[in-house]
């Protein structure tokens, strides 16, 4: 048997007319003037998560050791420029790739998922000719389907163990990741690390094996995969390396450096304003009259200092420091 309803068809059509005429109040109840918000449940928020300035501290670390190991690998000096980390979806980010390219999927033991390497043409071809001797030349644009050759595929994994390597050293002291190549694409459109929607982080570096050659090399972490060590990453953002006795042993030392080093002081007794031209006009037994401070003005690096009082120790002119100056309260 079918459950009655509260309210007839005739009670139902008396209620719409009631609040279209304005004659019951609708914004009565709790909370009326609290906005609302959209929120997905399934999507990711980045607002919480990862702060990407861990991200740039690790960028830095491994862009000094990749360019070292470039230049032991390539016999030439490699130019590495980072630009700024970005979240962005997997999905936006694909579109920006243009095939072929060097699309290689890497495991980053403990995390989560796979990360991308991704190494445009030009970096592959400068360094190639480089390898051989050549001066860096890169190449135009090659056609979509162009697969890489053996000799241009050896190259690609130098690169790879240099980068590996340089990132896993980067990593170390906050974190021990362990990278393992595991496939290869020329398509990034085949290479799924993450669903279309789900949040990336990507560190581009743009690499100028010569100045012949200039193209980029992307690497790619799931969202997913650092966020379950969000906190170690902001902890080190905020402490450094954890390493506070060697911060306070460097803070003494420079401290005992600077206590060493030696200063100018000069002492103003006071000053006056005259005309140039009566300035001009002076000769030889002048007198300038002016009215003398209550207390001199030390100047140390032509910085105010300190107010004196000036007085004599036996034979000594000597000063006796009242109080400090702000220079900033000039």
């Amino acid at each position: 048997m079918a459950d009655k309803p509260l309210l007839s068809p005739e009670e139902l059509d008396a209620l719409a007319a009631s609040l279209d005429s304005g004659s019951i109040e609708v914004d009565t109840g709790f909370n009326t003037g609290a906005k609302v918000r959209k929120h997905d449940l399934a999507s990711e928020d980045s607002s919480l998560g990862v702060n990407i300035s861990s991200i740039d501290m690790i960028n830095e670390r491994f862009i000094r050791q990749f360019r070292l190991g470039l230049l032991e690998v390539l016999r030439t000096s490699p130019r590495i420029n980072p630009t700024r980390v970005q979240i962005l979806r997997f999905g936006d980010y694909l579109k920006m790739l243009k095939a072929p390219l060097s699309v290689n999927i890497m495991r980053a033991n403990p995390l989560r998922g796979y990360t991308m390497v991704v190494i445009e043409p030009t970096v592959v071809f400068s360094s190639l000719d480089s390898f051989f001797g050549g001066f860096g030349r890169g190449v135009g644009d090659l056609p979509p389907g162009r697969m890489f050759t053996p000799t241009e595929t050896r190259i690609i994994r130098l690169i790879l163990d240099v980068f590996t390597r340089s990132l896993k050293d980067a990593w170390a002291p906050i974190y021990e990741v362990d990278f393992e190549h595991v496939s290869s694409e020329i398509n990034p459109q085949f290479a799924q690390i993450a669903d279309e929607n789900d949040l990336v982080i990507l560190s581009r570096f743009d690499a100028e094996p010569t100045s012949q050659g200039k193209g980029f090399i992307d690497l790619v972490y799931p969202y997913a995969a650092l966020k379950p060590i969000r906190d170690l990453l902001r902890s080190r953002v905020q402490s450094g390396d954890g390493n506070e006795e060697s911060d306070k042993q460097w803070r003494s030392d420079l401290e005992n450096a600077v206590n060493d080093s030696s200063v100018e002081m000069q002492f103003l007794l006071g000053h006056l304003n005259i005309a140039l031209s009566q300035l001009e006009s002076m000769k030889e037994g002048d007198v300038l009259y002016f009215k003398k401070p209550d207390m001199a003005r030390v100047y140390i690096s032509d910085l105010p200092s300190f107010d004196v009082e000036i007085g004599s120790v036996g034979s000594n002119i000597a000063a006796k420091i009242v109080a400090p100056v702000n220079p900033s309260l000039l």
